[in-house]
């Protein structure tokens, strides 16, 4: 299944590359961008391999005879209505980019094949089969016990070359260390028995599906479901609702942040891996007001970086690096706030 193809028309350049920036960012190829002004038959007999258009028009009144020779020979879908972009730094342009994709996914499906998912999985279990050390534990860190309370609860999130990258990350993990994981993966619920595998081998933490009324552990992550939204009970249980997640792709990351750090407060760490699309850029900067340290993976180091890009645009991430650099930051950073602990004498929940 190859991306969908695209046109585009707008009275406005800016909107044309603001628009054509953002659908390329989801996966979709972008094959017309055009002012309304060149369309006629001929424009868009050139162009009938556009499998829908997209027209959003600053001035409608001016545009009345193309836009009608558009909708009397287009053979495609034509998608009005969805407003003009807001400048990418404004807090309405996640919204608005999220709405345009949803549209897009509702009328064309999917930018990229499942199927070429499930086989980068495959072949990372292929390329994983080698043996690997895991690191010690630094000294200053004392070994959580699996029924520790939780003083960490850290959210990955990824989705198109996610795997491979959180498994790097996974593998510089030493046992015992005192954090729970939640994972959210953009990925076809068929591929989850396949992404347990992948991600358990030679990781020194534990791997398992969520279900309901277990909580976190220390030194374990859990698999969200992509098929319907999960939140935390006042005691930290796990609720399976009825709905699926919000958005156009299970899970939702930016629910998933925000239901984990509706119960772990600032407690909450959120790292961002390879992805597409901007995922995670609306609920980011509301935890990062809640005091949650948001890290993502660097550009040059993803599969596809849209998705970490566009939370960093927002401003609410504080630290970028490979997959084994962003262990080796929160390992560090957890170091560090057990010698501050220690030194201030506070002893180790119980």
């Amino acid at each position: 299944m190859s991306a969908a193809n695209i046109g585009l028309i707008s009275d406005c350049p800016l909107q044309r590359h603001i628009m054509q920036a953002a659908i390329e960012s989801f996966g979709f190829q972008v094959i017309a961008n055009s002012d309304p002004g060149r369309i006629d038959e001929e424009y868009l007999a050139r162009h009938q391999q556009a499998d829908v258009w997209l027209v959003i028009l600053i001035d409608e009144d001016l545009w009345d005879d193309p836009i009608g020779e558009l909708i009397d020979h287009a053979e495609a879908p034509i998608l009005f209505g969805m407003g003009e972009a807001p400048p990418k730094q404004s807090r309405d342009y996640a919204k608005w980019e999220r709405r345009l994709l949803s549209k897009l996914v509702e009328t064309v499906g999917e930018p990229t094949s499942l199927a070429e998912h499930t086989e980068s999985l495959n072949q990372l279990e292929v390329d994983s089969a080698a043996s690997k050390t895991s690191r010690p534990l630094p000294h200053h860190i004392q070994p959580a016990r699996r029924e520790d309370p939780v003083q960490r609860a850290v959210v990955l999130a990824a989705s198109l070359g996610g795997p491979s990258a959180v498994k790097e990350f996974l593998d510089c993990l030493p046992a015992g260390l005192p954090a729970a994981f939640v994972y959210a993966q953009h990925i076809d619920q068929n591929s989850a028995n396949v992404l347990l595998r992948v991600l358990g081998r030679h990781a020194a933490v534990s791997i398992v599906e969520a279900q309901p009324g277990n909580k976190l552990y220390n030194g374990e992550i859990v698999i969200v479901p992509v098929d319907h939204e999960i939140s935390f009970d006042d005691d930290g249980l796990l609720v399976f609702h009825d709905h699926p997640w919000p958005g156009p792709y299970g899970p939702s990351i930016d629910q998933v942040m925000l239901n984990v750090a509706n119960f772990y407060t600032s407690k909450t760490y959120v790292i961002l891996f390879s992805g597409m699309g901007n995922d995670g850029a609306i609920a980011g900067p509301l935890l990062k007001a809640y005091g949650s340290n948001i890290w993502s993976q660097s550009s040059e180091s993803c599969a596809s970086s849209s998705m970490p890009d566009a939370v960093a645009d927002t401003g609410c991430v504080s630290y970028r690096g490979t997959p084994t650099e962003l262990a080796e930051k929160l390992i560090r950073t957890i170091e560090t706030e057990e010698l501050t602990r220690e030194r201030a004498g506070t002893p180790k929940a119980m």
